[in-house]
């Protein structure tokens, strides 16, 4: 019979919050701490089940993990993750429990945004505890992640063109940009002023029409924008959308984009490697929003010349992901992951981790 503790998956501690009053049931999920205090966002989620909520923390918090190591970032990966509608349950109340929960861990889990939460909810939890990053300014946090990591996600794309073109150059190039939301907008931005070809692709009318117009982007229905015949296809809305349906439809030499969990299932970055398409691992190039909430944890708090500074880095963390690939014969998808853990392990055992 499985016992409670085969729920870790090789994750350090699993939490479950819980505050009656106010109507909080949460799992804070730590999937390591061997680089430092594990760091991932709060989605609030109306999850259909507990079972889902729990299987969501702890797929995410090993996300982050990686997400940190590969980044050079001395963090673990953590995620939290409150069951409810965000519209009609999330409250200050809620908010306040959900802070004293994250305060009881004393800074083992920092905190920050995600799917449901926003600066301004950061900011609520901060009145409860000081690990929550990602408040509004005024509230003493570095604000919408977004922008930074659209900036990361632009010099990844810039690194993938210089693999697989000899140049980082953009003009010219036809991007496909699936999803025009707070990562896909500031990336358009980024591409356009670069003078990129742009085809667009959102479930939202508004965002596509800003897109056409200041951006002169040709618009395609979201469920044809990873079939047009491009030079990148960039995926920054839902997760899951390279899979076996979508893969072989592809028309393009390079994947590279800011959405969380864009393969469906594992195999697929084999598939992808083996239809010759270069694939930059999401956790790698999506890594400037991690890397913008991290720089609010250094002494003097939050600097954006040294954020800007250090997603600069990205470009250089998947040069090591497209060597080590190529030097194993494997897929970017599975050499980031030995990347990853091998900064955990090595980097584990100096601050006296037992790590195999």
């Amino acid at each position: 019979m499985e016992g409670p503790f085969s729920l870790l998956e090789g994750h350090e501690q699993i939490v479950f919050g819980n505050d009656p009053p106010s109507g909080l049931r949460c799992i804070i999920a730590i999937h390591s701490t061997a680089l430092g205090p594990g760091l991932g966002g709060t989605r609030f989620y109306p999850y259909d089940d507990e079972e889902d909520a729990l299987v969501d923390a702890l797929r995410l918090s090993r996300a982050m993990s990686h997400k940190a190591a590969c980044a050079g970032l001395d963090l673990g990966g953590g995620k939290a993750v409150i069951i409810g509608d965000p519209e009609t349950d999330k409250t200050e109340a809620l908010l306040r429990a959900y802070g004293r929960c994250v305060e009881a861990l004393s800074g083992r889990y920092v905190t920050a945004c995600d799917v449901g939460t926003y600066p301004r909810d950061m900011a609520v939890v901060r009145r409860e505890t000081r690990w929550a990053t990602g408040a509004d300014p005024e509230h003493g946090g570095s604000g919408d992640s977004g922008v930074m990591t659209a900036l990361g996600v632009y010099e990844g794309i810039k690194a993938c063109a210089q693999r697989v073109w000899g140049s980082d150059d953009l003009r010219g190039k036809h991007i496909a940009v699936q999803g025009v939301g707070k990562v896909g907008r500031n990336l358009v931005g980024h591409l356009h002023a670069e003078g990129a070809k742009l085809t667009v692709a959102d479930v939202s009318e508004r965002a596509v029409a800003w897109a056409a117009e200041h951006a002169g982007a040709e618009v395609v229905t979201p469920d044809k924008v990873h079939a047009v015949d491009a030079d990148v296809l960039s995926p920054n809305a839902l997760g899951g959308v390279l899979n076996d349906a979508t893969i072989p439809e592809l028309s393009c030499p390079i994947v590279a984009g800011g959405a969380n969990n864009q393969l469906e299932e594992p195999e697929h970055g084999d598939a992808l490697a083996d239809a010759g398409i270069l694939y930059a691992p999401d956790y790698v190039i999506n890594a400037g929003g991690l890397i913008q909430v991290s720089d609010e944890l250094q002494p003097g708090g939050f600097s954006e010349s040294r954020t800007r500074h250090r997603i600069a880095t990205i470009r250089e963390r998947l040069h090591e992901v497209f060597e080590e690939a190529a030097a194993t014969g494997t897929s970017t998808a599975w050499a980031s992951e030995q990347v990853a853990e091998r900064r955990i392990r090595e980097v584990g055992r100096l601050r006296g981790f037992w790590l195999p």
